[in-house]
């Protein structure tokens, strides 16, 4: 099928945008989770942030399968089985309270995490390909602002049935139940869904006659060929290693301020974001490239990123949004710089790029066990190298094609 045409595209953009609510809710529990499990497992604020570390490497373990499933099944049916996957993870969550057991809590996190890899390549490639190349960025920030609210509707709902002042294990049960229920439900509906497949310009399935808009791939013969996308793959995992620095730990530090109602002080990183977001969508291509977002992103996240470690801790909290919209532009950037020119290669090099989001999990462990050595305030310093590279891959690294 030919890829839809501009005035065809809502369609395709409202469906995809509405898994990407899902899957912005699901990574929203973590952030919601992260304080709740620290007591009702009673863990230290390093283990807690093992969350992360459970979600984040299903990426890197399921990333390699993602291209594969995604050939086989297409994009459509990739979502569709990425969201059958959450669903299993969020209904595993159960169980691990009835029990108490935190392993078992960790296990439903990675089953989560599984459906995250897949959904996350899936829609990013799909948005990608699905309309110019130079307006990628704006496309993939109309998904993002999906994504984000529904990260900090995650923190509201959750909020209603857990309190986190008043930690109950049982509290997880009931919402999860329903979770579990409403993703395999939309899991169904989206099977019988109207979402139009679509395939990259030059790829393995594709129709004669596109192999020349991607000239640079069919001189390749392997995936290991193109250095720009080899360069995203570290690009991705800094990406969502600075960004879920920012979204994951706000409620935490605003609870280990003894702020108020912390649960809710992850809407403003994701309000920053989502500003972010209607910014690349204004901006991105018509007056800004997505090289150029990069850059001044980056420049903004190293320069915010030194001023938390400077101010006072009670005022340091206010800047963590100020990272939220500087982190907004990089995945809606990276990834359709990093897939670029790559051909019959796309699905496989978006199986590569998922990899690099355990990134997420890394960084935020290296965070939590920073913190509760050091303090919050010089573990904010671990984003800084990650805003170093993704300011080399916009400047030079994304060029690169010999």
């Amino acid at each position: 099928m030919k890829n839809p045409a501009k005035g065809s595209m809502a369609v395709p953009l409202l469906m995809v945008g509405s898994m990407n609510a899902v899957y912005g809710f699901a990574l929203g529990v973590n952030a919601f989770f992260i304080p709740f499990v620290r007591q009702a497992f009673n863990v230290t604020t390093g283990m807690a942030y093992m969350i992360m570390v459970a979600t984040f490497s299903a990426y890197l373990v399921f990333g390699g399968f993602t291209g594969p499933i995604l050939k086989k099944a297409g994009y459509k049916g990739g979502m569709v089985i990425a969201l059958m996957l959450m669903s299993a993870g969020f209904l595993m969550i159960v169980p691990s309270a009835k029990t108490v057991g935190f392993p078992l809590f960790l296990s439903a996190l990675f089953v989560n995490g599984l459906g995250q890899a897949l959904l996350s390549g899936a829609y990013s490639t799909y948005i990608s390909i699905i309309g110019n190349p130079d307006s990628a960025a704006a496309r993939i920030s109309i998904m993002g602002i999906c994504a984000k609210v529904f990260y900090a509707v995650a923190s509201f709902i959750l909020a209603f049935f857990m309190d986190l002042a008043d930690v109950k294990i049982d509290d997880i049960i009931t919402p999860f139940y329903l979770i579990a229920g409403i993703t395999f439900i939309m899991g169904i509906v989206y099977y019988y869904s109207p979402l139009p497949e679509v395939k990259a310009a030059g790829g393995e399935s594709g129709k004669a006659g596109e192999e020349n808009q991607s000239a640079y791939a069919s001189s390749k013969t392997g995936i290991w060929q193109f250095p720009h996308l080899l360069l995203g793959v570290p690009a991705i995992f800094f990406t969502v290693g600075v960004e879920y620095l920012a979204l994951g730990t706000m409620n935490d530090y605003a609870q280990h301020l003894g702020l108020s109602n912390p649960q809710n002080y992850v809407w403003l990183v994701s309000f920053a974001m989502i500003a972010g977001y209607i910014a690349g969508v204004l901006f991105i291509p018509k007056y800004l490239s997505q090289a150029n977002a990069l850059v001044a992103s980056t420049v903004l996240g190293m320069t915010v990123t030194l001023l938390i470690l400077f101010i006072p801790a009670a005022a340091s909290i206010w800047l963590i949004p100020v990272l939220g919209l500087a982190n907004a532009l990089l995945w809606p950037a990276v990834w359709p710089l990093a897939i670029a020119d790559l051909g019959k290669f796309t699905e496989t090099g978006a199986s590569l790029l998922v990899t690099g989001i355990i990134g997420a999990g890394i960084v935020s462990l290296m965070f939590g066990f920073m913190a509760g050595k050091y303090g919050y305030q010089p573990a904010y310093m671990v984003a800084f190298p990650g805003y170093l590279f993704i300011f080399y891959f916009a400047l030079w690294g994304s060029k690169i094609r010999t």
